[in-house]
Order: structure tokens, then C-alpha cells, then sequence
């Protein structure tokens, strides 16, 4: 039977048992799980928001991403499957919105980039079909605005840009977006491009030197201007100034068990959560200062059950919260810091 550790300190145990078991209850997945604990001193910053969503019945497929609209207090869950709804439309207290399918074939990555007065959401989609390969950008009803790559025509080309497998992307509120194009297919690429579409700056070579990626599967920015990218293949982080794309270092020594699968800071830049996939761990990670990239110093873990598979993440630019988006599980789970409040499940 499957385990699920939890790294506690004294009385946050009861705290955490209480959380977890009522969640796992939720779970159709994961009820028949149980339950170790590690008695590992290690600093706990979040606990499990186990009243969100309100209605977990609306998660039907492999939900393989969420994006934060911080503006307007929105959460965007994209999963895969037969005849479902691809994207989910929630608020971020976990109300179910709305669901849409127009032109979404298999979608791997998604952000939300919305401003005061527009709601937009970029999906990165993988598919086979008519709308694969692409990278998308549709308002939160569903309608297609933009389309960058070569609809369901995979390639490696810059003019016109192509994509096979786009994994992420992450756009600035200048306009600027940032892409890793290549979750297994023909490409390992980091690709910015302008709020126009053109491209400012690539590295795109196959390989394990400096700027050169084995399955680039996400990318975030910290507030000094440094662009972070999980390398996944290579089991690090690279990191890159997100002006002239130099290449600035790297983190090695806290994956070498499996590579990271997701990267996103917290509001404060203070930290960089990290998911593991196969490990099923998302780690939490001290950002290092300005000037310099230093080594990965862990503080804390959430080690989740065997085969939930954490894909990709996201934070919530205001409240802090962290969404994972878990397609061995098959559901979305928002974790939130300790030093928030979040009203107990069923009140």
C-alpha cells in the first residue's frame, strides 16, 4: 500500500494529519492511502486547502496544469481526455465558473495574463490533431485571439516559428513571453519574444553544457530580471539575465534524484517552489540574492503520495497560494501559507 509522508515539528502534527486525512477522504483516488511520518526537523510553510474546489466531481480528465489570474481572482485548470471539457474556469475560493473546449487539442502548459480591463489565458498545446504544436491565446470564455507556430504542423523553424511540444510559457506584464519548446520532441528551446511576437533572444541547442536543455519543461522570472528554467532531462535549473539571455548559471545539487518539472517564485521572491514529478515532492527553495545564483538550499518539502505526479504549478501573486495540478491523481490542490487564513473546510 502506498504512503504518504509529511515532515512535521511538534504539535503542527495534529494540524497536519487532521488536513491531509480529510482531504484523502475527498479523494476517490487517494483513499486508500495511509499514512508515515517523518520526524525530520524541517521548517513547515503550508498547509493543504482541503475545501478547494468547493466541487471536485468537475476534475473528469488528467488535469496537467493551472493558472492564477491574480486581477480578478481566477483559476484555470487545463486537463486531457475524451469528450471533456479541456479548461476549467474556477474562482480562487473554488467555485466552478465555467468550462470550454473550442480549439484546445491537448493542452500541456498554461498561464494567465490578464490586465485591469482584459482576461486572457495561454495555453501551450501538444496535440496531434488540427490545433497541435502550437502556443494559443484565448480570453477566459474560450475565444481564440492569437495562435504562434504552425497549427497542427510541428517543426523546428523560426520563420514562420514553429513548435513541437511547447511545454510552458510565462509572459511578463510588458508583453514579453517566454517559452521552453520541446517536452520530447524535436526541440530543446528557450525562445523570448516581444509583446509582438519577434523573436529578442534563443538558445536552442540539444545537450547537457551551459544554455543547451534535455526536455526544458518550465520557465518563471524572479524580480531581479533572471529567467529560471527546469531543466528537466538534465536534472537542474538554468538561469538566464532576461534582457540579453546570457546565461548566468545553474542549480545541480538538489536533483539528482529526478530533474524538476516545475518552477514558480513566491510573491515575496523569497522562494522558488519546485515540483518533482515521479517523486511526487514539491520542494521549497531559498532564492538566492542579487548577483549571485549560489547553490540550491532546500527549507522545506510537501513529499505527496506515490503517484500523484505533480506536473505543474502555479502561484497566486497576492495571497501566495500554490496550485498543483497532479495527473496521476487527477486533480487540482491548493496549498496555502501558514501565515494566511483560510476559512475550514464546510463552513
Amino acid at each position: 500500500m502506498a504512503r504518504f509522508w509529511v515532515c512535521v515539528a511538534g504539535a503542527g502534527f495534529f494540524l497536519a494529519f487532521l488536513v491531509l486525512h480529510s482531504r484523502f477522504c475527498r479523494s476517490p483516488v487517494l483513499r486508500n492511502f495511509t499514512f508515515a511520518v517523518s520526524w525530520r526537523a524541517e521548517e513547515i510553510l503550508y498547509r493543504l486547502d482541503v475545501g478547494w474546489p468547493k466541487h471536485p466531481e468537475y476534475f473528469t480528465g488528467a488535469t496537467f496544469c493551472a493558472a492564477v489570474d491574480s486581477l480578478n481572482g481566477l483559476v484555470y485548470i487545463a486537463q486531457r481526455g475524451d469528450n471533456i471539457p479541456k479548461i476549467l474556469v474556477f474562482t480562487e475560493d473554488g467555485y466552478f465558473l465555467r468550462a470550454w473546449n473550442y480549439t484546445v487539442d491537448t493542452p500541456h502548459g498554461i498561464f494567465a495574463a490578464s490586465t485591469q480591463y482584459e482576461q486572457f489565458v495561454w495555453i501551450t498545446d501538444v496535440g496531434s490533431g488540427f490545433y497541435g504544436h502550437t502556443v494559443k491565446k484565448y480570453s477566459s470564455f474560450g475565444d481564440l485571439v492569437q495562435v504562434l507556430g504552425t497549427p497542427g504542423k510541428k517543426g523546428t523553424g523560426l520563420n514562420p516559428l514553429q513548435f513541437d511540444n511547447p511545454a510552458e510559457l510565462y509572459v511578463e506584464d510588458t508583453g514579453d513571453i517566454y517559452i521552453v519548446d520541446g517536452d520530447g520532441g524535436l526541440n530543446n528551446r528557450l525562445i523570448k519574444l516581444s509583446k509582438d511576437f519577434m523573436i529578442l533572444w534563443l538558445h536552442g541547442e540539444n545537450g547537457t553544457g551551459p544554455a543547451k536543455f534535455n526536455i526544458p519543461h518550465s520557465v518563471t522570472l524572479d524580480s531581479a530580471g533572471r529567467v529560471w528554467v527546469a531543466d528537466r532531462g538534465n536534472k537542474r535549473i538554468q538561469v538566464f539575465d532576461k534582457d540579453t539571455g546570457e546565461w548566468l548559471g545553474a542549480w545541480n545539487n538538489c536533483f539528482t534524484e529526478e530533474g524538476p518539472s516545475a518552477v514558480r517564485f513566491t510573491p515575496d521572491g523569497k522562494y522558488l517552489i519546485v515540483a518533482q514529478l515521479n517523486l511526487s515532492r514539491l520542494s521549497v527553495v531559498a532564492a538566492p540574492p542579487v548577483g549571485s545564483i549560489g547553490e540550491c538550499s532546500v527549507i522545506s518539502t510537501i513529499q505527496l503520495a506515490d503517484q500523484v505526479l505533480p506536473h505543474l504549478l502555479e502561484v497566486d501573486r497576492k495571497t501566495g497560494a500554490v496550485y498543483v495540478a497532479e495527473i496521476g491523481a487527477k486533480q487540482v490542490q491548493k496549498y496555502v501559507p501558514l501565515n494566511s487564513y483560510v476559512p475550514p473546510f464546510g463552513s
